[in-house]
């Protein structure tokens, strides 16, 4: 039986599309490296989590396919469009030193040197440049901190909070 507590999960893409007639999948990856996310199977996909064993899956051009067990046409493989693609959060290698899975980061408290508290953080971006932490203010709004090592820095998953070198009104 699969986890049943979301903070156990971690959602590493998406199916994108149909590819072929064979019953494979696009996926949209969120991994760094986009066929990072062929190294995990089962998938469990959709709110329900039902579990896919992945068969086979390859880079196509700047996106990745996959084939999974039991879809054998296009009609099942387009039945999963649009279905979250997560796995279980103890499948993950450790991340190293000074190193977080964005998702481990959610929700917890950000303050500045001073100690001013600027809200939680509800999502990150990757820019290109650099990456951006969004911090929803708790007031409707919400501030976007560049995300750098000398931010993950004050990361204290023991307390829940990171501490930034950033201003409430910037």
């Amino acid at each position: 039986m699969p986890a049943s507590d979301a903070g156990e999960w971690v959602v590493l893409g998406r199916v994108s599309g149909i590819y072929g007639v064979r019953g494979m999948v696009k996926v949209f990856s969120f991994t760094e490296e986009r066929d990072a996310i062929l190294d995990y199977s089962p998938w469990y996909l959709g709110p329900a989590r039902r579990p896919w064993v992945l068969e086979d899956g390859r880079m196509q051009g700047e996106g990745v396919v996959a084939k999974l067990e039991q879809v054998d046409d296009r009609e099942q493989a387009r039945a999963l469009i649009g279905q979250e693609i997560a796995v279980l959060r103890a499948e993950l290698p450790d991340p190293g030193a000074g190193e977080f899975y964005w998702s481990t980061l959610i929700g917890l408290r950000v303050l500045n040197r001073e100690g001013v508290a600027l809200g939680t953080v509800s999502a990150f971006l990757e820019t290109g440049a650099n990456d951006v932490m969004v911090v929803d203010d708790g007031k409707g709004g919400e501030l976007l901190i560049p995300w750098s090592a000398e931010a993950s820095a004050g990361v204290d998953l023991s307390v829940g909070r990171i501490i930034v070198d950033w201003q409430a009104d910037w």
